[in-house]
């Protein structure tokens, strides 16, 4: 009987958690709408950027009640004052929160990887001024850090009397999410490697020569793979939040970017016209935030059944 390498162990853990792959599947569903977007578009016919009001609005700007205009050739109705593609506008938003969310989880991931186990390796000092940094970034109550920081610095960068370009508020909000974000990470790191540093084969590889680099790289960073993804499965959806709070908050990407938490601002406006509205990007966040993280804790269980490495984040 030939032996399973960790990985296929942990893929066959994985595939008999039908929870987990039900929620895989759909999470595939979302990141290939997300990529798929402009060809979805192009086959529907329709794009997030035309307005169809003409056709449906009444004179206040609201789409027949109670359905939002939903038919064949607008699937999800469509926007409230504007007159735009509902669908279109819930695709590209997908496209949107995910971006944001994904560049901002691999900065936080890089930033947490390389301070906890700095600091977790390292000790004395550096590890001290390093969980002060730590012990800072998480005493801040983050949606209000995030509220407070994104109009200072368009403030900072962009005359009061022109539109903050898109392009610029995607920057911002990509390195304040980083910014704000990878201390949990690093915290949680930091505790595993200070336990990994005092395992025997760390000891002997000390013992026999073994250059910091090659014993952070060769003999600790595989046994962090774990955590990571777990850290990583947690995050996502958490950002993909953050950022959509932000957008139902005024502070997110301009009103010309689709972008569920600004469809979902304005919904809560015409939720007593047009309910839909509301219900659309709503259902959308649910059902995506729901089933990443019900994937995340399977593939936790998957790659340690019994609990030990790390649990999820907050």
């Amino acid at each position: 009987m030939t032996s399973r390498s960790p990985g296929q162990i942990a893929r066959r853990r994985f595939l008999r958690n039908r929870t987990g792959v039900v929620s895989a599947a759909i999470v595939a569903v979302f990141l290939l709408t997300a990529l798929a977007a402009p060809l979805i578009s192009l086959l529907y016919g329709k794009n997030a950027a035309d307005r169809y009001g003409y056709k449906l609005l009444d004179a206040s700007g609201y789409p027949p009640a109670p359905t939002g205009g939903m038919s064949a050739e607008f699937w999800l109705g469509i926007e409230p004052g504007l007159g735009r593609d509902v669908f279109m506008q819930l695709v590209f938003g997908i496209r949107t929160s995910l971006t944001i969310a994904a560049i901002a989880t691999l900065g936080v991931m890089l930033i947490g990887i390389t301070m906890g186990i700095t600091a977790g390796y390292l000790g004395g000092r550096t590890d001290y001024w390093i969980g002060r940094a730590i012990d800072v970034l998480l005493s801040f109550p983050n949606q209000l850090a995030l509220i407070a920081l994104v109009p200072v610095i368009d403030v900072m960068l962009v005359d009061p009397d022109e539109q903050t370009p898109n392009a610029l508020r995607f920057t911002t909000l990509c390195i304040v999410l980083v910014v704000l974000g990878w201390a949990g990470s690093a915290r949680i790191l930091r505790s595993q490697v200070l336990s990994l540093r005092e395992r025997e084969f760390v000891e002997a590889a000390k013992v026999s020569g073994a250059s910091p680099a090659r014993i952070i790289f060769k003999e600790i960073m595989p046994n962090l793979w774990s955590p990571i993804v777990v850290l990583s499965t947690a995050l996502l959806p958490a950002l993909v939040g953050a950022e959509a709070g932000l957008g139902f908050l005024g502070v997110g990407m301009g009103p010309d970017v689709p972008d569920w938490g600004r469809m979902f601002q304005e919904g809560v406006q015409y939720y007593h016209l047009d309910f839909p509205y509301l219900a659309w990007p709503g259902l959308a966040m649910v059902i995506f935030v729901v089933t990443f993280n019900l994937m995340g804790d399977a593939v936790r269980d998957a790659l340690d059944p019994k609990g030990t490495s790390t649990g999820r984040a907050s």
